[in-house]
């Protein structure tokens, strides 16, 4: 597993979280026809840029940590599994930016599921780049209590 820790049981349980939150947000997949033993390999592999954070307040310090990021936005941010994941969320914008994302996660928390949602970030090497109509929706447990929060997203270009 050390080679891919996007396929360890807890990031396994994460992957099913994140596609069951988005499908109650949104009312459809974020993957289409994945078998369940595979969705965590494939939400991996998928060209769609998936990030989601633990469930700390947005505004308090550090705030929400990274959880999960899949191929895609690895090669976006220009990070490793291990540099990325564990990373406070704010840091991937820069910080006259971290503000107004700050509250566009307090929104999308109170509304549950958003999208349209367009801002600039930056990569570890210093690329900006602006994100547009990125979905965010609130991640739940089994249970039914929030425990973080997920954003996807296809349309970006480098600044």
């Amino acid at each position: 597993m050390a080679g891919a820790p996007w396929l360890a049981p807890p990031q396994r349980e994460l992957a099913a979280c994140i596609l069951r939150s988005h499908r109650a947000g949104f009312g459809r997949p974020l993957l289409n026809g994945t078998d369940p033993e595979h969705q965590p390999q494939e939400l991996f592999a998928c060209p769609t840029v998936v990030l989601a954070h633990d469930g700390n307040d947005p505004g308090g310090d550090p705030g929400p940590r990274l959880v999960y990021a899949n191929a895609a936005a690895l090669r976006l941010w220009d990070c490793p599994w291990g540099e990325l994941v564990g990373l406070p969320s704010r840091l991937t914008a820069e910080p006259q930016e971290r503000g107004e994302r700050a509250r566009m996660l307090v929104r999308a928390l109170a509304q549950h599921a958003t999208s349209g949602y367009c801002g600039v970030r930056i990569s570890r090497s210093g690329r900006r780049f602006q994100i547009r109509n990125a979905r965010l929706w609130t991640l739940w447990t089994t249970a039914g209590e929030p425990c973080g929060q997920a954003a996807a997203f296809n349309d970006w270009w480098w600044l």
